[in-house]
């Protein structure tokens, strides 16, 4: 049950070349000149190396798709954005899970998606959602690399300003050797040992002799060009891991085998983040930040075949217009924003009014509803869910929900982070004149509904440590 099957690709190969034509319009892949897109189509014609792939969204639906042996993550994501009609802003990304193992890894936007299947485990699956913090180290780098972790080459003597040589790093094929204390796992045992480890372009090492570098001491714990690295979901319960900032490094031949999986702890999540980051660069180099470009060339170079679509899916609604003698959907996002933000405001127009004359308080249920319509509310999830979501989708300034109070019925919280750390501030109801509002800074700063709130502290800092940025949401399939 929930579950959907695409079946366009597995038709003709027509309808497939159909399909993957107007998804690379609308949602921008790449540019080709037209006589690329003849050769494409001669070659759809002859290419039925089709494999099956299900991948699942957060709440537990999935799609079954045919996909072609060559396609990459990031057009997979593209694909499922384009069926789902969700809201493209380029940070959809496709999730290796494995559920026994507890753990979770973003597939890079090149990797291709039947070879990452074949390399998983029968349990292993897909999972369908955002990440804002996949690329985040290339606007903000210094927030993901302290300065007491990398280590600084040695023909720059110290010439170059730390932010300046790390800048260089992160925009080329390199990057700086990185290295610090870890909790490493005992194979085979419960125990954990902390050691201090370097992870450089040919490897993940330790230090048997304390902090020496020299080469006698250092044994190699990992290769990086066989293996990826995973963040560990259930280590404190699975593992008895020291912390809660628990990652592994798992080589590609194991599928399920606990053994063969290096076990790492760092002390906080800045640390934890730093090691997985590093890690990826120094793998993949100057292909992440390609990845990281593309959207922005394809916005330059399609802009005029884009069409974005208003999400059904997310919003569970549709723009439409009834000026006119019929209705129409709207499909522009501007406008439908625009619609969205004068519907808005005349229904709290109507809502005061209906105070003034006496007609249903403002708690009554309809004026309680309209919140919950929006992606960024998740109703009555818990504290530990909210802490959950957060970080699967990317602990970047400004990612933020709003959820019902576990402690206050008539209350809600606002669970936001900041500087890669969770906080959460309850949103009370005050009353004034007759009239109910809502505030989280007691009472200074007062709103009629939640939107008003999230709308406002969207545009403005206020009480809290940044603006509301990027609304954590769930789609499904």
């Amino acid at each position: 049950a929930g579950n959907c099957h695409l079946h366009a690709p597995a038709l003709t190969p027509f309808l497939y070349l159909y399909d993957y034509l107007c998804m690379i319009l609308s949602c921008g892949h790449s540019f080709m000149p037209a006589s690329s897109y003849w050769l494409g189509f001669n070659t759809c014609l002859t290419f039925c190396a089709f494999q099956i792939v299900k991948v699942f969204s957060e709440d537990g639906t999935g799609k079954v798709v045919e996909i072609p042996a060559d396609m990459t993550a990031r057009d997979l994501c593209q694909l499922l954005v384009y069926k789902s009609h969700c809201v493209d802003d380029n940070s959809w990304t496709l999730v290796e899970h494995h559920p026994l193992l507890g753990l979770d890894r973003c597939l890079e936007d090149h990797e291709l998606v039947v070879q990452v299947q074949a390399l998983m485990s029968s349990e292993g699956k897909f999972l369908f959602r955002k990440n804002y913090a996949k690329y985040e180290f290339f606007r903000n780098p210094l927030n993901f690399f302290p300065e007491q972790m990398v280590a600084w080459c040695q023909e720059t003597n110290g010439s170059i300003p730390p932010s300046q040589l790390l800048q260089k790093f992160l925009n080329s094929s390199g990057c700086p050797e990185i290295q610090g204390f870890l909790y490493l796992k005992d194979v085979g045992r419960k125990s954990w040992k902390k050691l201090y480890v370097f992870l450089r372009r040919s490897g993940l090492y330790f230090s048997i002799k304390g902090m020496s570098k020299e080469p006698r001491h250092l044994q190699l714990l990992a290769d990086l060009e066989d293996s990826n690295i995973f963040t560990v979901i259930t280590g404190k319960k699975l593992h008895n891991a020291p912390t809660d900032f628990e990652f592994c490094i798992k080589p590609n031949k194991v599928r399920s085998d606990f053994k063969e999986l290096r076990m790492m702890c760092a002390e906080d999540e800045q640390s934890r983040t730093c090691w997985m980051t590093a890690f990826r660069l120094l793998k993949y180099g100057i292909l992440l930040y390609q990845n990281y470009k593309i959207p922005q060339q394809r916005k330059t170079l399609l802009s005029h075949f884009s069409t974005p679509m208003r999400s059904v899916s997310e919003n569970s609604l549709v723009a439409m217009d009834f000026s006119g003698r019929i209705g129409r959907v709207i499909d522009n996002p501007v406008e439908a924003q625009s619609a969205a933000l004068e519907e808005g405001h005349a229904w709290r127009k109507r809502s005061q009014r209906m105070n003034v004359l006496g007609s249903p308080g403002p708690l009554h249920p309809s004026s309680l509803m309209i919140h919950r319509t929006q992606l960024w509310f998740h109703g009555r999830i818990t504290r530990e869910e909210s802490h959950k979501m957060i970080i699967q989708q990317g602990q970047v300034d400004g990612l933020f929900l709003l959820r019902d109070s576990q402690s206050n019925p008539k209350a809600f919280v606002l669970t936001m982070c900041h500087h890669q750390k969770i906080k959460h501030f309850q949103i009370l109801p005050c009353e004034e004149d007759g009239q109910i509002f809502f505030s989280l800074d007691d009472g200074s700063t007062k709103f009629s509904d939640l939107i008003q709130l999230v709308e406002f502290y969207q545009l403005n800092r206020g009480v809290l440590p940044c603006k509301l940025k990027h609304p954590c949401t769930v789609v499904a399939l």
